[in-house]
């Protein structure tokens, strides 16, 4: 039986909506997805009715909500978002009967569950699917730094969500004891998502000006990942080869710290990096973990290429909880 839920991903600029089909437990396909600007609504359930009103047809009476933020508590607030959301009031305010709340995290890991293996490109390590039992990896550098693992046992699936970003950044080499060393006089603690997230790149660059002592202008982080992405200046390129290392050297501890059995790389930077990673110093700093180098050289390291994970993801929570067996869709 497909049952049709509202699948939505809020962030802190965008909020994107789309209406997905689930069945026996797996997303089977999205329709109409749409992004809206978060500033040009009040509130979630005034862009909710926005969405219905563009889609121009009765909406399911199911949510798939993944927001970027913790989901414990009885009021809901995003970061950069003045969105407030009360889980209690989700029926009432969205006219659903059931409903999924996932943070945003989480629903990339729940993706990750589902993808197809197209959509999930090898970046490094052996070229086999993600194991059907063991735990596998997420880390995601977007805003922040998110990471999650993937419990797979007995043709089940778990996703546990943790705040790995927030472990503090060890450097490697004398080039990195600069950075931190320049981070630590603008922040009173270094995590590594200082360093890997889309802002990180703007705080390795403005470290390497200081360690070349020159004097630039300020660049804004859109315009900085345009210059390295497309090697437009060497410094922002070189800021970028050191975002590459130290995502490798976070994506094997996550691992070592997990006993991950594979890594999918997603988040928002993602797509724009990863031609960049298998040439880079990425996947030496994944295996350099000592005694266990030969060990890390084992593991598949994949990159989510879906346009629309979060939405994907947030589909595949729901289809996750409810199935043809306990909800059957009223209208």
């Amino acid at each position: 039986m497909i049952v049709q839920t509202i699948a939505v991903d809020i962030g802190g600029t965008y909020a994107r909506f789309a209406v997905a089909e689930v069945a026996g437990g797996r997303v089977t396909a999205m329709h109409n997805p749409i992004t809206m600007k978060v500033s040009e609504h009040a509130s979630f359930q005034l862009a909710w009715q926005a969405f219905a009103e563009e889609v121009g047809k009765p909406m399911p009476r199911a949510a798939a909500i993944a927001m970027a933020c913790p989901i414990d508590g009885d009021v809901l607030k995003l970061t950069n978002n003045p969105w407030i959301i009360r889980p209690a009031l989700i029926p009432e305010k969205l006219n659903v009967e059931a409903w999924t709340l996932v943070n945003d995290f989480g629903a990339i890991a729940h993706a990750v569950t589902q993808l197809d293996e197209k959509q999930l490109v090898l970046v490094g390590g052996p070229d086999r699917p993600l194991p059907d039992d063991g735990v596998i990896s997420v880390i995601g550098p977007g805003t922040g730094l998110g990471v999650a693992q993937i419990l797979r046992r007995n043709g089940q699936y778990h996703v546990m969500e943790c705040e790995g970003g927030h472990i503090d950044f060890a450097p490697l080499d004398s080039l990195e004891d600069e950075i931190l060393q320049y981070l630590r006089q603008r922040h009173n603690r270094v995590s590594v998502e200082r360093v890997i997230s889309g802002p990180g790149l703007s705080n390795i660059y403005e470290a390497l000006v200081s360690v070349e002592g020159m004097t630039v202008e300020a660049i804004e982080n859109t315009k900085l990942w345009e210059l390295a992405v497309n090697n437009k200046d060497s410094l922002a390129a070189a800021a970028l080869d050191r975002f590459c290392l130290s995502l490798g050297s976070v994506a094997g501890d996550i691992a070592l710290a997990q006993g991950a059995k594979a890594v999918v790389i997603a988040g928002g930077i993602a797509p724009r990096i990863a031609h960049f990673l298998s040439r880079s110093g990425f996947i030496e700093r994944f295996v350099a973990k000592g005694r266990f180098a030969r060990m890390m050289t084992e593991i598949p390291i994949r990159l989510i290429t879906h346009p629309q994970p979060g939405l994907y993801g947030a589909a595949a929570a729901f289809a996750d909880k409810y199935t043809a067996n306990n909800y059957n869709q009223s209208g």
